[in-house]
């Protein structure tokens, strides 16, 4: 075969169509993922990659543009027996991820997103000092702050239904996310949340 006859190379793996292909974990796609509050969409980023090597870890505020499951991989990993094994971890996610599936038949990332929009308190309490008393006083939770917490009892959950039971870290796991995606109130996501706003609403 001529130099004029041969094939025209593959296209290289970062180019913009194989960006548009790629999928999480090879099997989630990412690309149709809907929100429903406005508020938090800009801080729930959704890419096909879960592992960026703690590229942003040094700049403030880039946590936002890290993936919203990369960053419920890093909460996870704040436990005692998870500290420092992050392949360990992203095995409990995928594996959850499929449970979700099973048990769903949705995209699993798309109820992640709806269970982080359904887990952030939109009030918080401060506590004011005035002349050495403190006084508690409702606020409102920016939104960024919103996704942090809601990652932050997605986690909880997921360590006190799995610590010292015979349920997996991944079963725990899929179980918070389809009970937040869900609003179920008896979900310790849900419960965390709905206590933050019953104790602002009290402090108002």
């Amino acid at each position: 075969m001529s130099e004029s006859e041969s094939p025209e190379p593959d296209a290289p793996a970062d180019s913009e169509e194989a960006e548009t292909n790629a999928q999480l974990f090879g099997v989630w796609d990412v690309t149709e993922i809907e929100y429903s509050d406005p508020s938090t969409e800009r801080y729930i980023n959704v890419t096909p990659i879960a592992h960026t090597m703690g590229r942003h870890a040094s700049k403030q505020f880039k946590k936002s543009e890290i993936s919203i499951v990369e960053r419920l991989v890093n909460r996870l990993m704040q436990t005692e027996d998870n500290t420092g094994h992050k392949q360990k971890t992203m095995k409990i996610v995928k594996e959850a991820f499929e449970e979700v599936h099973e048990r769903t038949e949705e995209n699993p990332v798309q109820v992640l997103v709806r269970a982080v929009e359904n887990a952030a308190p939109r009030e918080e309490t401060v506590r004011l000092k005035y002349g050495g008393i403190s006084v508690p006083q409702a606020v409102d939770v920016a939104p960024q702050r919103r996704v942090d917490q809601a990652l932050k009892f997605i986690a909880e959950g997921t360590q006190r239904g799995s610590y010292k039971t015979s349920q997996d870290a991944s079963e725990a796991l899929a179980q918070v996310l389809v009970g937040a995606a869900d609003y179920d109130v008896q979900s310790y996501a849900i419960g965390q949340k709905e206590e933050s706003e019953r104790v602002a609403e009290a402090a108002r």
